[in-house]
């Protein structure tokens, strides 16, 4: 009988401790993906329009920064973001735009780019991180923490599974949101 009973506890021992899962094991997975392709879906809810604008096409994203959007409806748009130049064209027009002159939407790009690489550092630079759920059903929301983001950014939420991010949510200071969905087309 003693002979079992620490038979028992050696086991018992020997099972590593499952530690509980924290923003800083999601940010190692996140970290590891290197990029990928997805399919999006982003509804858009404007106070001055009677019903939402939804559009939808693909993402591509190389690790670190290197981000392009391609909205195929309602209407034909790219933006791409490669380092701190945003690029934006519709049709024939094109522009282009130094984010290193804008403080506080460079802070709101390096709010996806951060999610995207699993930077946290970058992400805590301008935000507060609060994460729920598993790592199989996470949520993991950005509250500015500079009042000039504040004035245009109430909030960010990213859910996802794993190293997956399956949606992004921002709520603007006005009120205005977007909601996006987020499906992967390769692995990443």
């Amino acid at each position: 009988m003693k002979r079992l009973l620490v038979g028992l506890l050696l086991s018992v021992l020997a099972i590593p401790v499952l530690a509980a899962w924290d923003l800083a094991q999601l940010m190692d997975d996140l970290a590891r993906t290197r990029g990928g392709k997805a399919r999006f879906v982003e509804t858009k809810y404007i106070a001055l329009l009677d019903r939402p604008v939804v559009s939808s096409g693909e993402m591509s994203f190389t690790s670190p920064d290197r981000l392009e959007k391609r909205t195929l409806t309602p209407r034909p748009e790219t933006l791409l973001l490669d380092r701190d130049r945003l690029t934006i064209e519709r049709g024939r027009q094109k522009l282009s735009i130094d984010l290193t002159n804008q403080p506080e939407a460079l802070a709101f790009v390096d709010s996806i780019r951060g999610a995207l690489t699993g930077n946290r550092q970058a992400l805590e630079k301008n935000y507060a991180l609060h994460l729920a759920g598993s790592r199989d059903n996470w949520k993991l929301t950005l509250l500015p923490s500079e009042q000039a983001i504040a004035a245009i950014v109430q909030r960010i939420t990213i859910t996802g599974q794993r190293n997956r991010i399956r949606g992004i949510e921002y709520l603007q200071a006005d009120g205005d949101r977007a909601v996006m969905t987020i499906e992967a087309l390769s692995e990443q």
